[in-house]
């Protein structure tokens, strides 16, 4: 919830440098070794996307490991026979939480008062923001009630998206941060991934017994890369970043 002071990471351009290659070294790798990913590492991986960004710090990302032969096999005709799934030591499950107010609020605000990061002004504020923004209400009603008026309030207020009218929308830009943690963790320890959305939900939920109240986002097959991996290619990076011009009806103002 709260941000370090940017005098606490110090710049280093050799850190950003280290960084450069390591995104540009990660791609997606369709063939995988046979060979398993030691504990100690993959828990290293693990945390590293337990500390990705999380709106309101809820931290709704939960990840299941699916380690066992069987039940890899078991996944590839709900993964249009990808073959990933089963040459992969392991997959890694990332669902998002549909009760993360009530499972995690509480036990969050209690962590960061804590710490110390949480004054009485801004707790007060989560306490208000938080329950209007994920609360559906008995058979949806209050959902139904946001999707009418949340429009209408755009006309006169700036209102942002309010989860509880998209929930898996906004789970999924929670896991997504995480997933892309474990991702460069992984090229880092010398570790090849893909992530996978071709896979059908609910086929994958029930070989695996997933909860139904994770909604499942992404696979992600993970282990060492079989020789003859494929490079990567991207577009240039002026087709891709657009400025904002500056505003200069304001500076005509007189």
């Amino acid at each position: 919830m709260t941000v370090p002071a940017a005098s606490s990471v110090p710049a280093d351009p050799l850190s950003l440098s280290a960084f450069e290659v390591l995104v540009r070294a990660r791609r997606a790798t369709r063939h995988f070794l046979p060979q398993p990913i030691p504990d100690d590492l993959l828990a290293r991986i693990l945390d590293a996307a337990r500390w990705a960004p999380s709106g309101y710090n809820l931290q709704p990302t939960h990840i299941f490991i699916v380690r066992d032969p069987g039940r890899r096999a078991a996944m590839l005709p709900a993964c249009m026979g990808q073959a990933q799934v089963r040459e992969a030591p392991l997959t890694l499950i990332f669902t998002g939480d549909r009760r993360v107010r009530s499972a995690h609020f509480e036990r969050v605000l209690e962590m960061e008062r804590a710490a110390g990061n949480l004054p009485e002004h801004y707790e007060k504020r989560l306490r208000a923001v938080v329950p209007l923004a994920f609360d559906r209400g008995p058979l949806g009603l209050k959902a139904a009630l946001k999707a009418v008026f949340a429009p209408l309030r755009r006309l006169f207020l700036p209102t942002p998206a309010i989860p509880a009218l998209d929930m898996r929308f906004w789970l999924a830009k929670q896991a997504m941060l995480s997933a892309m943690n474990a991702m460069l963790a992984a090229t880092a320890a010398g570790l090849a991934t893909v992530p996978m959305e071709g896979f059908d939900p609910g086929r994958v939920r029930r070989v695996l017994r997933i909860p139904r109240r994770f909604e499942i986002l992404l696979l992600m097959p993970i282990g060492y890369a079989a020789p003859g991996t494929l490079t990567k290619t991207r577009l240039p990076t002026a087709d891709l970043i657009h400025e904002v011009p500056a505003d200069t009806r304001r500076e005509a103002t007189p």
